[in-house]
């Protein structure tokens, strides 16, 4: 009997030495509650910038080009830039703030956050994000703008699923999460902009929050 268990508990720990030496487990929960915070500070910028005028060019699908570029109508040039702009500094903050949780985490956890398993989770979220970056471009050059905020949900939750193979399996239900909520928004355009703050906001401060209680907070 003893032995049975002394067997199984070797066997526990070489399974944990393989999966850390596959696995980029060092992902921090407050990395996911700044980044909520961060985008969801951005959704509010767009939304003010919105009741300007820009409720037409942003979420009415309905409309022709000839309508919407009536005389108290936004330019699409200038959305589009504002837009570009704003999604460009909400993503560098993100990264910075992210960046700066995982790499406290790590280093209190005494491991290298540079590593094999980071550079394959790196690589995985890479690919799908890049082509999905290129997609919502070419959404907004052709003044699909009411498009690009569910793609932006959808390509990032195809990024965090295939990523999720390659750190915490939690990833995956907010992977699905995303990629539900941007697929549902497809529907109801004139919501895109609340779904985007929900999906890019509101569910990474929960999973940030719940990851940080699940794997941190005793560690903290």
């Amino acid at each position: 009997m003893y032995e049975s268990r002394e067997h199984l508990q070797t066997l526990t720990e070489i399974r944990g030495l393989m999966e850390r030496s596959s696995k980029f487990l060092s992902l921090s929960g407050l990395s996911g509650v700044s980044a909520g915070i961060i985008a969801l500070i951005g959704a509010a910028t767009v939304y003010m910038r919105r009741q300007t005028g820009w409720s037409s060019a942003i979420s009415n699908y309905q409309l022709s080009d000839a309508q919407l570029y009536t005389a108290d109508a936004p330019d699409h040039q200038d959305v589009k830039l504002f837009l570009v702009t704003v999604a460009i500094v909400v993503l560098v903050l993100a990264l910075l703030s992210g960046t700066y949780f995982t790499v406290r985490k790590t280093r209190r956890l005494g491991q290298n956050v540079w590593n094999a398993s980071s550079k394959r989770l790196l690589w995985a979220i890479a690919i799908p994000l890049g082509a999905g970056g290129v997609f919502c471009l070419s959404l907004l050059h052709y003044n699909l703008i009411w498009l690009a905020f569910p793609s932006t949900l959808i390509f990032y939750g195809l990024a965090l699923l295939n990523g999720s193979k390659y750190t915490l399996r939690d990833v995956e239900s907010l992977a699905y999460s995303e990629i539900g909520l941007g697929l549902v928004s497809l529907f109801w355009p004139g919501y895109n902009l609340l779904a985007w703050s929900i999906g890019f906001g509101v569910l990474h401060i929960v999973y940030g929050l719940a990851m940080f209680y699940k794997y941190e907070r005793t560690t903290s």
